[in-house]
């Protein structure tokens, strides 16, 4: 069984839909069980990326805020 790794995704600076599309295109590439870690600035960012991971049935880890950045944790489980 191979090491889970860690992603880290900067869309910081990035606008809707932008965030919320990089984050599915990089959770495509990983393995089950990866995390992958996103800072984005979009005020709609926050929503739509929680959303998308709760539809697309993988686990939002954590959600933290620090100013304008909001930071995703979040795991692919299929």
């Amino acid at each position: 069984m191979s090491e889970s790794t860690e992603k880290k995704l900067d869309a910081t600076g990035l606008f809707c839909p932008e965030p919320v599309f990089r984050t599915k295109i990089e959770v495509e590439k990983m393995q089950v069980g990866d995390t992958l870690t996103v800072s984005a600035d979009d005020p709609a960012a926050e929503d739509d990326i929680s959303r998308w991971v709760t539809k697309s049935g993988h686990t939002l880890l954590n959600v933290s805020k620090d100013g304008a950045v909001i930071t995703f944790q979040i795991k692919k489980v299929k």
